[in-house]
């Protein structure tokens, strides 16, 4: 669908430029757009491998604990069930991440809290109430700092690429306050939890 998606706008773009006289600026665009292209790709995945490697420190050196600490009261109540200090901090360190606007360094950490919920899944191949918690909130992702989208705009000639923040902050509070709210109540309509809790072995 895809595919057939992107062939359609190419085709409509063509068929446009040749009716409005336009067609030497799309080509000087088709010739422009891969070196802008590399261009982005390469300055994103510098920046997703620092900040990465950022987190694993983090990790490392016993911050996420901290972390843990700090976001323990909403942690807690988001997911009362979770008793594992593992999963707990690979909640917080997605919080973290997602914060900063960091939604890439962000996705290996909610990642793994989702495997690790998964394991006292007693349906593996079912997602579990907390699971699909910790997915929307990753998704919807409440951003001080929209560090990625920032960079994108710089990236893109802008003078100002913070101007954002008022929206950013606005939008991804709306968000994740109807994520919540729907994934909670959705939650409760459906069948009961499938996290089960286990003695943590460690």
């Amino acid at each position: 669908m895809l595919a057939v998606l992107i062939v359609g706008i190419l085709i409509l773009s063509v068929v446009t430029s040749i009716f409005q006289g336009n067609v030497e600026a799309l080509c000087e665009s088709i010739l422009a757009s891969p070196q802008r292209a590399l261009e982005l790709c390469i300055a994103t995945g510098c920046s997703i491998c620092l900040w990465s490697g950022v987190m694993e420190v983090a990790r490392q050196v016993g911050i996420l604990k901290g972390l843990s600490k700090l976001f323990s009261p909403l942690v807690s109540a988001l997911f009362p069930r979770v008793q594992s200090e593992e999963i707990r901090q690979s909640i917080c360190a997605n919080l973290s991440a997602n914060l900063l606007g960091l939604g890439a360094a962000a996705a290996p950490a909610g990642i793994a809290a989702v495997r690790g919920l998964q394991q006292y899944c007693p349906d593996r191949s079912s997602a579990c109430n907390e699971s699909i918690l910790v997915i929307v909130l990753n998704t919807a992702s409440l951003q001080l700092i929209p560090t990625t989208a920032a960079m994108l705009r710089l990236q893109a000639g802008s003078a100002e690429p913070m101007a954002i923040l008022p929206a950013v902050w606005l939008t991804s509070a709306l968000s994740i306050t109807a994520g919540l709210i729907a994934a909670k109540f959705l939650g409760r309509a459906s069948s009961p939890q499938l996290y089960q809790r286990r003695r943590q072995t460690q």
